[in-house]
């Protein structure tokens, strides 16, 4: 007999967590893999446009929701001459890229990315190269992309076929640069004073921009605090958010895997504590956001390439690296993934999942053939479209879960949303346990509850994960003051509903 655990939700339209930034619903394209060449870009593709950037996989993104896309890495960026990519293409070098021993040819560059980025209405998150350049190369660079007119920069971006400025708003101060494994790789005071100094000539280019300084590689790095707190001194007057990078890897006990949204949240708060105790002991008024501009699940299929796998393979153009497929399993984790980043909407402002097309990725394609989603895809375009608004501080009772390596955490998660102009929310849930819960959700404040849609997956799903989607959730009981849903194992759960006072 199936045993039924309960949980009991209780929300407030006044108690919020903060405004949801769009941009939390964003994504990352490196030119790793086949991310760019064959995967965004393709000329003489059946669909592709007139600049070579296909068409399918445009129609794919944009039903996925993505907001704003982090470019052009990543590891990547580290050894990268933005000027390879600009001008006559047939002029341009081709590079061996050190990060994941590949030919570039530079055929993509910033006036190819950054044009197809607005047509398909996303916002460009640019990185600089803070690992072999530095400053000069830095602030160049903006005023090739951001200054209007004036100067041989911006009258070569004129010539180069783009008159009107790029208008860029947001910029990486480099890439994981604690990481060892990064070309450039430095101490945090090191990088602290090169980015505090890149950061200041790129902001005397442009007043406008925002800035992101880089945080740790991972949580798990055994520099992990001291530097984001050397950095976050170091960078406070001229950095505006504090990167985060996290993975979350299906190869491990399941039930850590299905703990991931924990961790986050664990992650997120211990980086803005420390952010927050830096400008508390310089005295300042400032306070560092959280750009989570890389994070993802790895897949958890069987024989799934190792987390940081793309550098085992001959030298070669656009090689297949790190094309796993995802599951059923994988879509639940990311979902709650996402509950995660809701849950701290007052920091999280960036959010970039890693990456777009091809490499651990939601959409996958091939070479002069179709483009189609992967497992991963469907929560991420559930909240992207539902997730409007602020997001609201719960209180949430719950059994609990036990892991192997992460302690004892909640069996249930949920994040809700809602906004004020609409007065349409949305309940997200995920439960984690291997029984079924039932989640009453006390929501007298608001009045009733008109529960539109309501729809899960599971983990379990046994369909080909090429066929997934969320299904209508069976059990569900809208009432005037209280209402319930009966969360099936291991299952990730949206509700769309209307509030009526």
């Amino acid at each position: 007999m199936t045993t039924r655990q309960h949980a009991h939700l209780t929300v407030h339209p006044l108690f919020d967590v903060g405004e949801i930034d769009p941009r939390v619903f964003g994504s990352f394209v490196e030119h790793m893999g086949r991310c760019v060449y064959s995967g965004i870009y393709e000329p003489g593709h059946p669909t592709s446009d007139e600049a070579g950037f296909r068409g399918d996989v445009s129609t794919l993104i944009r039903e996925l929701g993505v907001s704003v896309v982090r470019y052009p890495g990543g590891n990547f960026v580290s050894g990268y001459d933005w000027r390879d990519g600009i001008g006559p293409a047939a002029d341009r070098p081709t590079r061996l890229d050190l990060a994941w021993r590949s030919l570039e040819p530079n055929l993509v560059g910033i006036d190819e990315f950054l044009p197809w980025a607005r047509r398909n209405g996303i916002e460009s998150m640019m990185a600089v190269n803070l690992g072999t350049a530095g400053p000069k190369e830095a602030a160049a660079l903006v005023e090739y992309c951001n200054l209007p007119d004036g100067t041989t920069l911006a009258r070569e971006r004129a010539a180069n076929g783009n008159p009107t400025p790029h208008a860029v708003r947001t910029w990486c101060l480099g890439n994981e640069m604690d990481g060892p494994w990064q070309i450039g790789h430095t101490t945090a005071t090191e990088y602290g004073r090169r980015a505090a100094e890149a950061g200041k000539a790129m902001r005397l280019v442009d007043p406008g921009i925002e800035l992101v300084a880089c945080g740790s590689s991972f949580r798990h790095m055994p520099t992990f605090g001291a530097w984001e707190a050397t950095v976050a001194e170091l960078t406070l007057d001229v950095a505006d958010y504090m990167s985060m990078h996290a993975y979350y890897d299906g190869t491990d006990d399941r039930r850590d895997y299905l703990a991931s949204g924990q961790r986050l949240e664990r992650f997120i708060t211990d980086v803005t504590n420390t952010c927050d105790a830096v400008s508390a002991r310089l005295g300042s008024s400032r306070r560092m956001m959280i750009s989570l501009d890389e994070w993802n699940v790895w897949s958890s299929a069987a024989g799934a390439s190792p987390v940081g796998e793309g550098q085992n393979h001959e030298i070669g153009h656009a090689p297949r690296i790190t094309e796993d497929p995802y599951g059923a399993l994988d879509a639940v984790v990311l979902g709650d993934l996402i509950i995660g980043i809701l849950n701290h909407a007052d920091r999280v402002k960036i959010g970039c999942l890693s990456l777009l097309v091809n490499v651990s990725a939601p959409i996958v394609t091939e070479p002069g053939g179709g483009a189609s989603k992967q497992a991963i895809f469907h929560p991420f375009a559930t909240a992207a479209q539902a997730a409007r608004g602020h997001a609201l501080r719960t209180r949430l009772s719950a059994p609990l879960f036990e892991t192997s390596s992460h302690g004892v955490v909640p069996q249930v998660a949920t994040a809700v949303t809602h906004d004020r102009e609409s007065g349409r929310a949305a309940v997200f849930a995920t439960n984690r346990g291997s029984e079924p819960v039932e989640l009453t959700i006390d929501h007298a404040a608001f009045g009733a509850f008109d529960v539109k849609a309501a729809r899960t997956l599971t983990a379990a799903d046994p369909r080909d994960p090429r066929d997934l989607a969320l299904e209508p959730l069976q059990q569900i009981h809208p009432g005037e003051r209280v209402s319930t849903l009966l969360l099936p194992p291991e299952s990730w759960t949206f509700a769309a509903v209307v509030a009526r006072a």
